[in-house]
């Protein structure tokens, strides 16, 4: 499937294009030796329509890695690669686009699970952030997960666990995304 033209990274993709990323994946931003990667469940298709992790209006992502001191400001959606420089990544569990997560099958997570392992044993970040606690239950058949720093580990990498910070995740607000998130850039050795 072609790229997004640059119209549809600059602008709101319209219901065509959405429905034309249904599947497509967004490149993951990632490099060796990252203090967080950021795992995400799977693009949205908004993000896979325009090419940028978090890209759909309403998600909180981008806002929270500011409040909570990842980032210096703002980033926006398209900005995503000047994580790196700052020691972070981002990739999804799964990597295709979804209307929903719910469309995802208990396979696909087990199986997204495993490539993300190999992933994180070849690039080795510190800590390995899930975004999603009922993602990280079903990959890692880890049914008493709770957030934050869990037991297990990837090689060298500490699993941490965070509220899914999509607008659709009522059950946490945004000072309560900030505080778990600060936790987070805490223990991450981050200063900002």
């Amino acid at each position: 499937m072609p790229e997004p033209s640059e119209n549809v990274r600059s602008g709101k993709p319209s219901r065509e294009q959405l429905d034309l990323a249904h599947g497509k994946m967004v490149d993951d931003i990632i490099a060796p030796d990252l203090k967080v990667l950021f795992s995400g469940i799977n693009p949205s298709l908004y993000s896979a329509a325009v090419g940028h992790h978090f890209a759909r209006p309403g998600n909180r992502f981008w806002p929270t890695l500011l409040a909570a001191r990842f980032t210096p400001r703002l980033f926006s959606p398209s900005e995503g690669a000047l994580l790196v420089d700052l020691g972070y990544g981002i990739t999804n569990l799964v990597a295709r686009a979804t209307r929903t997560a719910a469309e995802l099958t208990a396979e696909e997570f087990v199986k997204g699970g495993r490539l993300l392992e190999d992933k994180v044993r070849i690039y080795s970040p510190r800590i390995v952030a899930f975004l999603g606690i009922t993602a990280y239950r079903s990959a890692f058949d880890r049914l008493d997960a709770k957030v934050g720093l869990q037991n297990e580990t990837i090689g060298i990498a500490k699993l941490w666990v965070l509220p899914n910070p999509s607008g659709l995740n009522a059950h946490y607000q945004r000072d309560d995304l900030k505080r778990l998130f600060e936790e987070l850039r805490e223990a991450s050795g981050s200063s900002r």
